[in-house]
């Protein structure tokens, strides 16, 4: 409202409240002439106002009502401001077809869930998928989805990792869910139809299975033959470095052979066969005496047990595990450099440690070291005797032992390894 509205206002007020007084100065009782002006000029607003209200409440017409003075212009403001509003719902519910149109078309179901956890939108993958129907909304998604490992994941709110679950429309499909919080308490659950990615990750699982199970026999007979043609001592001796460099990578083939069925192995079930307690003291003591064993070092391989708790799960599988940290600590250090192996737990779980005084690994790396035959430096790891495989068990492993593993590492300084156990594994 403009102040020259309101200097008119009050301007016409005066003027009123004027001639009240000049003709209660004419007629007598001024008094009572500008009590009954100044009642008229309220009688006139409450009238105005009286309108306005109506006019909001009832919605009547669509232009604003006609007066003159100030409340011409109040009307034409909340007239207007009404138009702007409800351009703004049209372009509210043009955006929010669009956004249904899309999420409609995505190939993967789509659920909006509010802070309790209540259905209030999906799009129609979501019926193929998870069963739910236009009549579920409003109502809880754990409801309808009754899978424990979902209600579980729902509970704990660890939504940055996936799950993955059969779909219960049909367990043929395999489905991985994600749960993404946004807003105020809303969350955007989607579910992803993963049934083709799983078979072809099956079938790799089971070809790197079946072919290492297959080459394992002729090539037990090839290193038979070599191993007896090195130890002829009538060889010539042009022979001699041909069959020692085979031998040298018969052992290394048949090491590729065993890693990759170990990993078929691990790979054949999400948790550990075994689940008895497992002396991590006596094993971190293992580790130690065959990386010695393994051959002459100059600097020390020092152990550090600070714990007396053991951990429930199955020692083969943990054994493999700290044997591939420990043996790649002693592969990629100085032949002088220290090793350290160190075991202890606090409130939130156990951890076994090996530390190493090698070239370190770069930043960038880190995030694949786990990925198998992912090698740091090509030519000179192969050049070590590794088969790449080392990280990728260690990473199964403690997965089947509800276990993760951290890496830190620094250029010219070493890396850290550290096998994190929660603390229901332990037992003391």
């Amino acid at each position: 409202m403009s102040r020259s509205a309101w200097g008119l206002v009050i301007v016409r007020l005066l003027a009123a409240v004027g001639v009240a007084v000049a003709a209660g100065l004419v007629f007598g009782q001024p008094e009572l002439w500008v009590i009954g002006v100044l009642a008229g000029y309220l009688a006139w607003n409450l009238y105005h106002v009286y309108r306005l209200d109506r006019w909001l409440r009832l919605r009547e017409g669509t232009r604003p009502r006609k007066a003159i003075g100030v409340w011409g212009q109040i009307y034409a403001e909340f007239h207007r401001i009404r138009q702007l509003n409800r351009d703004r719902k049209k372009r509210l519910n043009r955006l929010l077809k669009e956004f249904r149109k899309s999420t409609s078309a995505l190939p993967d179901a789509s659920v909006v869930l509010n802070a309790k956890n209540e259905i209030t939108w999906r799009n129609d993958v979501a019926q193929r998928f998870l069963g739910i129907a236009k009549k579920d909304r409003g109502q809880k998604i754990d409801l309808l989805l009754r899978d424990p490992d979902f209600i579980e994941y729902l509970r704990r709110k660890q939504f940055d990792r996936p799950l993955s679950l059969r779909s219960p429309v049909d367990s043929r499909i395999k489905l991985t869910i994600r749960i993404i919080p946004y807003g105020t308490g809303q969350q955007l659950l989607l579910a992803k139809d993963v049934t083709r990615e799983a078979r072809l990750e099956k079938i790799r699982k089971d070809f790197a299975g079946n072919a290492s199970h297959e080459l394992r026999s002729p090539l037990t007979v090839i290193s038979g033959y070599l191993d007896n043609l090195e130890a002829d001592p009538e060889k010539p001796d042009s022979w001699k470095e041909p069959i020692r460099e085979m031998v040298v990578q018969s052992a290394r083939m048949r090491s590729l052979i065993e890693d990759l069925l170990t990993l078929s192995r691990l790979e054949a079930s999400s948790s550990a066969t075994n689940d008895e307690p497992v002396d991590v003291r006596g094993l971190a003591c293992l580790v130690r005496k065959d990386a010695l064993a393994a051959g002459p070092r100059e600097g020390a391989v020092e152990l550090k047990l600070e714990s007396e708790a053991a951990i429930r799960g199955a020692e083969t599988e943990l054994y493999s595990a700290f044997w591939n940290l420990v043996q790649n600590a002693v592969k990629y250090s100085a032949p002088e450099g220290v090793i350290e192996i160190r075991w202890w737990d606090d409130d939130d779980g156990g951890y076994f440690s090996v530390k190493d005084t090698g070239a370190g690994i770069p930043e960038s790396a880190l995030p694949r070291l786990t990925e198998r035959f992912y090698r740091v430096h090509k030519g000179r790891d192969r050049a070590r005797g590794g088969t790449g495989l080392g990280l990728a068990i260690v990473k199964h492993v403690l997965q089947r032992h509800d276990a993760s593993l951290e890496v830190t590492s620094e250029l010219g300084k070493g890396s850290l390894f550290t096998c994190h156990f929660p603390r229901s594994r332990l037992v003391e």
